[in-house]
């Protein structure tokens, strides 16, 4: 698609990210952050209209396909795809979105990459949540998604990849999302057999992707990649200070994605 920042899918969030710790010790993390949302479809003209951000090219701000999904440099949107098909989804176009943290000076971490799959309508068909660690390994999550759902889309999962060295692989997932509009909203509560042990949310304000709003963004929160790598191992310098049991790392899922097919979970609005 060619046009004005205004017409594109993409944009610019800037917002706040909150990690709310229940079980014992009680923590808290708060972190202000930027992040984008990205059509993959938009990726070129993004590339030759904007100066600063790029589709495999080094420039201060790019992204890259290895990056996310298998991280091969298989080209996303052929991938993302084909796992769709494999989670028994046809369309006879897909629309992909994936909302990330960008590349920034060459570095990026995601702790938490969401795509969100459209058919030729328009209609939200599927949601993937590609996690990642900091031991290099990653697992995603694929919720086929009723198009007569709603705005505001509940589903659980099964706990089957280690995040966090401070808890074990147990437990459920309740997520709560939307697709992202004039604003970003996104929350996922982790229980365990005892109860609430995590809430995180990532929500934000939609800017028009451009040079000038990169900028500003850099400038309110400089080192983006940096301090999302520092806030995670100096909150969990304060945890095991605190006596947080630290849980070695295990093999992650043969599979690198999942199909969710779990029943609503949440009643109530995100905390």
């Amino acid at each position: 698609m060619t046009g004005t920042a205004r017409q594109r899918a993409s944009a610019l969030y800037r917002g706040e990210v909150i990690h709310r710790r229940h079980a014992a010790p009680a923590h808290e993390l708060r972190a202000n952050v930027y992040s984008l949302l990205l059509d993959l479809d938009e990726l070129e003209d993004l590339t030759r209209e904007l100066s600063l951000f790029g589709h495999g090219k080094r420039r201060p701000f790019s992204f890259r396909d290895r990056d996310h999904g298998p991280r091969d440099g298989t080209p996303l949107k052929a991938w993302i795809v084909e796992e769709l098909t494999r989670a028994g989804l046809s369309a006879e176009r897909w629309s992909i979105r994936l909302h990330c943290f960008p590349r920034v000076l060459g570095s990026v971490f995601n702790p938490l990459s969401t795509w969100f799959a459209h058919d030729e309508t328009g209609a939200l068909r599927a949601i993937l949540y590609e996690v990642s660690n900091t031991f290099g390994q990653r697992h995603g999550y694929l919720v086929p998604i009723d198009p007569e759902e709603g705005a505001a889309h509940r589903h659980t999962a099964q706990k089957t990849f280690h995040v966090s060295p401070f808890f074990d692989v147990a437990g459920t997932y309740a997520f709560r999302t939307a697709v992202p509009g004039e604003r970003l909203n996104l929350m996922i509560r982790y229980d365990g057999p005892e109860g609430p042990r995590l809430t995180a949310t990532h929500t934000g304000e939609r800017r028009a992707l451009t040079d000038t709003e990169l900028l500003k963004a850099a400038a309110a929160c400089p080192y983006l990649t940096f301090r999302v790598l520092r806030g995670i191992h100096w909150h969990a310098l304060k945890l095991w200070l605190k006596g947080a049991r630290y849980h070695a790392p295990p093999a992650p899922p043969a599979r690198l994605v999942e199909v969710v097919k779990g029943p609503d979970a949440l009643a109530g609005p995100a905390e």
